[in-house]
Parts: structure tokens; C-alpha cells; sequence
């Protein structure tokens, strides 16, 4: 259904390629002159954002692959070094990570509008199943994705879902042991993993070229739910559906750079900066939000294959709604009973979500069944029987009698339905949290001087937290990602070269072989990496206790405490992502000498109240008077701790300070650039309306 092109090239040259390729008139005959019905609203502009997603998703995605290491003891501190000295490697990682939960809120948002608009029935359901595909693949990209960066609920995500395939009869053992590689999750499954994840974006491409193809074959569909009949119903694609989707697409951009710039870690979880451990399972796990839902079923069906088979069943159910709902109307806009049980259905999933991010016991597991049932009653009985019993509304002649009806209409705006969406996927979303916050002492907020959109690191602060690295807690703990050269960088304590060089030569550095084949000690040079103060993990937790001590170069993102719901939201908007500062400062405050009346400590342990179940291994590191500051800050244990978790902050985000510079300038780009489109966007539909 592409439109009638009228295009001829005037340059000889394209005139010589038009006549053997006419790949020019099909561009024009499909993106320029194709008529789009002229009653689309702003849901319509979710198909552009997806395409735009895509591309920035391959894109990000194929910078990334050059520097990713696919081998289980390098992918983690890959993925870090990416981060670190790779030129804006933090940019191309946030924009793939968090692209990545955009991508899933968009094609959520895209998929419920063809179900309320009616887009899966005739004649477009070809174009609705292939939807149906590019979401299956779709999740299976972004699973593996999530797998790669080999932290600690990357490598347990997989091993349960992976795990889920044993459940198929006869085959199932074959199939896990072929995504393995092996007889357990390890390097051949990140090396599957990360040949399909690079591979299925390019499938995915391939799908929505003929997804675009069937749409433009069938034609769009629009909120009237009439097909087009004459020239008034329509408009030319460029400069109408472009400009609006444009805006879109701007719009969109300024909340995906919210979290590119200002919340990096606002979706993801803290133990995925522990590097993957097979030996120590995390707590709770769970996986990505945009899982959730089906999780959830999952888990609410007590046999093993019959809740894989429902969580499966709950998605290619999709496929086959064309011939589930019958009803000659298509847009729920004009069917009342079909548009309130929608919006339940909706309710349902959203509730789903929040089931699947809880643990799955007592009342959660009945309601979950429940919400299971409904969820498949709404495709299976519901839409069938309405679709014989309901009586529609009377649907406009044409589109053009339909645009002419908006102006008396008093239905909800876009902006209501929009406020409504996003405070159902905050409850959404700060279920995850509430699933994982423990029954402890929350931690108490301080003032950082690098929070908030313009926050900095204090240079003093992070020279005496340094201070306080070197005299106390290299002993025990390591700082392996950070090398002597960083304390010179940009944005970090603030030294010269000179200093950092000289900083550097106060360590003994093991190197070789020399040329007699033996290892000898040298000083320390900028490139190296501050030294570990033990040679393996068994020397040190023969040195501690049984207890291996982590290493704080991401301790601030690996530790964490949840806020939940509504604490959840606001931090949105407050952008507070202090909570793993918060903790690493409350925790070295939190030392008592004596337990509370009616808590025992097993021996070689001692009590924290911050600490979760209050027995932590490590003695009090900190005590008054223990450090001496040049500055004369005060020798306070409460100054301690504050200063060497700002320093342990920075050792986690070196660039948080360009981050949020270039944040800054990407806003102010986006909001007049949004501006700008809009009142073009005006001024083009002027004449169409």
C-alpha cells in the first residue's frame, strides 16, 4: 500500500541507477508519498521510537563486542575496563543497558495500543504475528545480554532460566547440557550466549523489515478503526507522520537520557558488581523488570513443566488473538464492555509484574494463580464471548468524519492515560525493590557533595579517603580496577602526574620473569595497578577468618539497601542513587562493642547493626586518632568513614563528573530541539486538521 510516487531524479547519475535499481522511488513511493491515515495519535509515534531503539541498540552493541572479552574469568573485569578506559565506554555501556529496558518500554506501550486499537485483526494479521516474533526474539537478545557481563545475578539468571528447559520430556536434559556447553553454567555458556546475543539483533532487523512490509501492504491502522476510503482520510507520510514522529522520538530520548546520564543503576541490581561466584547464591534472585510478568506465572503453577509450558503458553497465546477475538469492531474505543476489560487486563499484568518481583510463598503464590487465571481467561473466554455478545458504538463513516468528531469528544487525554501508565510501572518497578529489602536498619542518608545533577566529588575529601585506603583498609581489602595513573585523572582526587608517579613509587610491584627466569620487586610505575595485599583468595581468608574480604573498587555499587515503593518514585525524580554510600558509611559506623539483649554473635564474628544478620567477619576497621589528616580535618571515626567511602564512590564512577556535564549539555539540546519540533510539528498539521 505504499503511495503513488511521482519521483524522477534530475541528477544523470541517480537517473542511471533509478532505471536498473529504483531503489530512490521505493524510498519515496514508502516513506514520502505512502498515505497514513490522518487520525493517528502520539501511540502511533511507539513504532518509530522502536526503530530508532534498534538501531542505537545495534549500534552500541557492535562498539561494545570490540572490546568485550566472551571468557568467563575476563568478561567482568572487560565489561569494567570498557567502562573505564575506553573512551567514553561508560556512555556506549549506560546507552546499552539502559536502551535496553527503553526497548522493552517501548514495545510494551507499542503492543498494548494494537490491542486496545484492534491493529491484530484482518486484515493485518500477518502483520501482528511477526510482532509476535520480533518479541520472542526480542527476549531471548535480551536475556542473553544480560548474561554477559558475568556478575553475580547475570550467572544465576541464567542457571535458573536455562534450567527451566530440563522440564521438557525426553529432551529436556539435552537441551540444557547443549545451552551449557557442559554439565553446569560456565565458558562455553557465555560463549553461546554471546555469539547469539551479537547474531539475534540482526534476525530481529531482518523481522521488522517485513513487518514494515506487511504494514505497508495492509495498510495502518488508526484509532477510528475504518479503513481509509478517499483522499480526505488521509495524509503523505513526509512531512505529516515524520514530523510527529519526531517529536515522539525526542520526547522519548529526553527520558532515555534521564537514565543514561542522571540513573544509570536505577533498573539494574547490585550484585551484578560482584564478579559470577558458583559457590554463593544471592538472596533473592530475580530477574529484569521487563520479565517479570512472566516470571510470575511461572512460579505460580507448582509442577515444573506445566509452568513453563504456561509461561511460554503466555506469550504465543499473542499469536493467535486474531482468531480469538471475532468482533467486527476493531478499536475498544468504540466497544465499552471490551475497553473496561482491557484495562483490568492491564491491571493484571501490571500485577503480575509485582508478583513476580516477590518471593514466592503464602499469599503471593495464591494470587498469583489467580492473576495467572485472568490473565488467560481474558484471551481465551472473555475476548471470544464478548466479541458475540457485545454491542459496539456507532463507528464514524470515515476517518475524516472521525478527525471532525474530536473536537466535541471528552474522552481522556493522552496526558491522563500517560500519568496513569507511569505510576502503575513505578509500583511496577519498586516491587523489585520491596522483594529484595531485608528486615534490618536502614541506613541512614548523608550529604554528598556528588549527588544530584550537578554534584562533584570534594578533592579534599577524596585525597583524606585515600589516606584513610592506604594506612587502614589495604591490609585486607584490594582495589584491582583502579590504577596509580587515575589518581591524576580528571574528575578524581586531583593530583598532578608528578604526584600520582610518586604516589606510585611508594609500592613494591611483583614482576617478571626477569631474563634469569625469577620474579623480582620493583617500584611501583603510574600504569600499574594498586597491589592486592594478599596473593590469592585462600591466603586471605586463612588471614581473615574464613572470610574472603571483597575488593572495593565497586563496593559502592555492589552494596546497596532497598527504599521500595513509594521511595522508589521520588528517587526517580530526585535522582538519588546514594544508597550503596549510604550503606558502606553506615556500615563502618555500625560496630557495638556489645550486642543488643537477646542476639548472639557466633565466635569470630562481630555485631553491626547495619550489616545484614548483624555478624560480620571484620573487626571495627576504623577508631578515633587512627589516621592524621594534613588538612587538620577532624580524626573522627565519623570522618573516616565519610572520606574513604566519597574516595570508594570515585574508584566505582571515576567519570560520574563528565557524565553529568555531558548530561547537562545533551538536556539542554533536547528540550530546545523538542521545542523546535513541536511548534513545526504545529505548524505542518495546521493545514490537515
Amino acid at each position: 500500500m505504499s503511495g503513488p510516487s511521482d519521483y524522477q531524479p534530475t541528477n544523470p547519475a541517480l537517473k542511471w541507477i533509478e532505471r536498473r535499481l529504483p531503489i530512490m522511488g521505493l524510498v519515496h513511493s514508502s516513506f514520502v508519498a505512502y498515505p497514513t491515515p490522518r487520525n493517528l495519535n502520539y501511540w502511533w509515534t511507539f513504532g518509530a521510537i522502536l526503530s530508532v531503539m534498534l538501531g542505537l541498540q545495534i549500534l552500541t552493541g557492535v562498539i561494545l563486542a570490540m572490546h568485550y572479552t566472551p571468557e568467563a574469568t575476563m568478561a567482568f573485569k572487560s565489561v569494567e575496563s570498557i567502562v573505564r578506559d575506553v573512551n567514553y565506554g561508560w556512555l556506549l555501556r549506560n546507552m546499552h543497558a539502559s536502551g535496553a529496558s527503553m526497548f522493552f518500554l517501548a514495545v510494551y506501550i507499542h503492543m498494548f495500543r494494537g490491542l486496545y486499537y484492534g491493529s491484530y485483526k484482518e486484515p493485518r494479521e500477518i502483520l501482528w504475528i511477526l510482532g509476535v516474533i520480533i518479541y520472542l526474539l526480542m527476549m531471548a537478545t535480551g536475556f542473553m545480554g544480560y548474561v554477559l557481563p558475568w556478575g553475580q545475578m547475570s550467572f544465576w539468571g541464567a542457571t535458573v532460566i536455562t534450567n527451566l528447559f530440563s522440564a521438557v520430556p525426553y529432551f529436556g536434559d539435552s537441551i540444557v547440557t547443549l545451552l551449557w556447553g557442559g554439565y553446569s553454567v560456565g565458558n562455553p555458556t557465555l560463549n553461546r550466549f554471546f555469539s547469539l546475543h551479537y547474531l539475534l539483533p540482526f534476525v530481529i532487523a531482518g523481522v521488522v523489515v517485513l513487518h514494515i512490509w506487511a504494514l505497508h501492504v495492509a495498510g495502518q491502522n488508526n484509532p477510528a478503526g475504518v479503513e481509509a476510503k478517499t483522499e480526505k482520510d488521509t495524509v503523505p507520510f513526509t512531512p505529516y507522520a515524520t514530523i510527529k514522529d519526531a517529536f515522539g522520538i525526542s520526547c522519548f530520548m529526553l527520558l532515555y537520557a534521564w537514565f543514561i546520564f542522571y540513573m544509570p543503576n536505577y533498573l539494574g541490581d547490585s550484585d551484578n558488581y560482584i564478579v559470577a561466584n558458583p559457590g554463593v547464591t544471592p538472596a533473592h534472585i530475580v530477574p529484569e523488570w521487563y520479565y517479570l510478568p512472566f516470571y510470575a506465572i511461572l512460579r505460580s503453577i507448582p509442577n515444573k513443566l506445566a509452568g513453563v509450558t504456561a509461561m511460554f503458553s503466555a506469550i504465543l497465546i499473542l499469536a493467535f488473538l486474531p482468531w480469538l477475538d471475532t468482533a467486527k469492531t476493531k478499536s475498544s474505543k468504540y466497544r465499552p464492555l471490551a475497553k473496561q476489560f482491557f484495562w483490568i487486563f492491564v491491571v493484571v499484568c501490571v500485577l503480575l509484574g509485582y508478583l513476580g518481583a516477590q518471593p514466592p510463598e503464602g499469599i503471593y503464590v495464591i494470587v498469583g494463580r489467580i492473576l495467572t487465571f485472568c490473565y488467560f481467561a481474558y484471551f481465551l473466554i472473555l475476548l471470544p464471548l464478548l466479541s458475540r455478545i457485545e454491542k459496539p458504538r456507532t463507528v464514524p463513516n470515515s476517518i475524516a468524519d472521525d478527525v471532525l468528531a474530536k473536537a466535541g469528544s471528552k474522552s481522556a487525554p493522552m496526558v491522563s492515560t500517560v500519568i496513569a501508565l507511569a505510576i502503575a510501572g513505578a509500583l511496577f518497578a519498586g516491587s523489585a525493590q520491596n522483594a529484595r529489602a531485608e528486615e534490618q536498619e536502614a541506613p541512614p542518608s548523608q550529604k554528598w557533595s556528588f549527588s544530584g545533577p550537578v554534584g562533584k566529588y570534594d578533592r579534599g575529601s577524596l585525597q583524606r579517603g585515600l589516606k584513610v585506603y592506604k594506612e587502614v583498609c589495604s591490609a585486607c581489602h584490594s582495589l584491582n580496577y583502579i590504577a596509580f595513573r587515575n589518581l591524576a585523572d580528571p574528575g578524581g582526587p586531583g593530583y598532578s602526574g608528578a604526584q600520582a608517579k610518586a604516589f606510585a613509587e611508594e609500592y613494591k610491584i611483583k614482576d617478571g620473569p626477569n631474563d634469569q627466569g625469577e620474579m623480582f620487586e620493583r617500584p611501583g610505575r603510574p600504569a600499574d595497578y594498586f597491589p592486592s595485599p594478599f596473593p590469592n583468595e585462600q591466603a586471605a581468608r586463612a588471614a581473615n577468618g574464613g572470610a574472603n574480604p571483597p575488593d572495593l573498587s565497586l563496593i559502592t555499587k555492589a552494596r546497596s539497601y532497598e527504599r521500595g515503593f513509594p521511595m522508589f518514585v521520588v528517587d526517580f525524580f530526585s535522582q538519588f542513587q546514594e544508597t550503596g554510600p549510604n550503606y558502606v558509611n553506615a556500615i563502618l559506623q555500625g560496630f557495638e562493642d556489645k550486642p543488643p539483649a537477646g542476639v548472639s554473635i557466633p565466635e569470630g564474628s562481630y555485631y553491626n547493626k547495619y550489616f545484614p544478620g548483624h555478624a560480620i567477619k571484620m573487626p571495627k576497621p576504623l577508631n578515633d586518632g587512627q589516621v592524621t589528616f594534613d588538612d587538620g580535618s577532624p580524626a573522627t571515626v565519623a570522618q573516616y568513614a565519610k572520606d574513604v567511602t566519597a574516595f570508594l564512590m570515585w574508584a566505582a564512577e571515576p567519570h560520574m563528573e563528565a557524565r553529568k556535564r555531558l548530561g547537562l549539555q545533551v538536556f539542554v539540546f533536547l528540550i530546545l530541539f523538542t521545542g523546535l519540533l513541536y511548534f513545526t510539528k504545529k505548524k505542518v498539521w495546521a493545514d490537515a486538521h
